[in-house]
């Protein structure tokens, strides 16, 4: 799926001061990643606060971005969770035409086993009528789907195309890389082992931090897919500070104060989550004059 190598970015899903959905905002966000050099775009993931938006709320997400996006780039849709069979529902009843790919979290909460991991993908790939993407975010699911589990799925299951992978573990990830079958793809879910990733033979990444600043972030990954491991590391050097700082107080408070520096967003999330401290605000401003400064200063 050449479609999906190099740079994606999770989008965020931007809201007024009612909370509701700012549909100029998020087009506006469309159009800088595109200008900005982004491969492809992710609608829904966990960055979009997918888990707080109803039904009706995430349609309106997905056709103010199919429409702003009018194909110009791929796009990947989240429809994943913890109750397997509502997943196999979802995919029936959803209009997945316009999307490349999906991207499906292993279950959370409930801990399943490695085979019940196994299993649940096992039951959505013979029902997904599109390409599968594995997401694995063990800080956020409370488990870990390991290599082999890993290795195991992408071999018994054809649509299996790629993981996102966010163990945050450059072991695991190499593991995997050293196994997979040629045509699957390893995608870093980790902007800090984003380029290590790329370099050791993955992908690419889905990206929180390359939404906000995606010239920077599009120009790294694909020095790094091209072997030149200098250019990226100095890339990657200016932006090490900001990957950290947008989840300091969790995310996507923190990418949301970047686009509300840029002028492209408010920076208001839902509860249970809250927007950046003001400390936080000064030290994302601090680092986006710093780089702003750095890259003058190179150009």
């Amino acid at each position: 799926m050449e479609a999906l190598m190099g740079t994606g970015v999770a989008l965020v899903t931007p809201f007024k001061k009612d909370f509701s959905i700012d549909t100029r905002a998020l087009e506006r966000i469309v159009e800088h990643c595109i200008a900005g050099g982004i491969d492809y775009l992710v609608v829904l993931g966990t960055t979009a606060e997918s888990a707080t938006l109803s039904k009706t709320e995430k349609e309106l997400v997905k056709k103010t971005v199919i429409n702003a996006n009018a194909g110009r780039l791929p796009l990947v849709v989240g429809i994943g969770g913890n109750n397997t069979g509502a997943i196999i529902e979802e995919l029936a009843e959803s209009d997945l035409e316009e999307f490349t790919a999906i991207l499906s979290v292993s279950p959370y909460y409930n801990k399943p086993t490695q085979e019940g991991i196994y299993q649940h993908f096992k039951a959505i790939s013979k029902t997904s009528p599109i390409p599968i993407i594995l997401y694995n975010v063990p800080s956020r699911t409370g488990s870990n789907m390991l290599p082999e589990t890993t290795l195991r799925i992408a071999r018994d299951c054809n649509n299996v195309i790629a993981i996102k992978e966010a163990c945050g573990d450059m072991v695991q990830i190499d593991a995997i890389l050293e196994q997979k079958p040629t045509d699957f793809m390893v995608i870093s879910g980790d902007d800090f082992t984003a380029l290590p990733t790329v370099l050791a033979g993955g992908a690419g990444v889905i990206s929180v931090l390359g939404q906000g600043l995606p010239n920077s972030f599009s120009r790294l990954i694909r020095y790094g897919l091209q072997g030149n491991s200098d250019a990226a590391y100095e890339i990657h050097h200016a932006l090490l500070n900001g990957m950290h700082l947008i989840f300091e107080e969790g995310n996507p408070a923190g990418i949301k104060t970047i686009f509300e520096h840029l002028g492209i967003c408010d920076a208001h999330v839902r509860l249970p989550l809250m927007d950046a401290s003001p400390e936080l605000k000064v030290k994302i401003k601090h680092f986006l004059n710093t780089l702003e400064t750095a890259e003058v200063s190179h150009s």
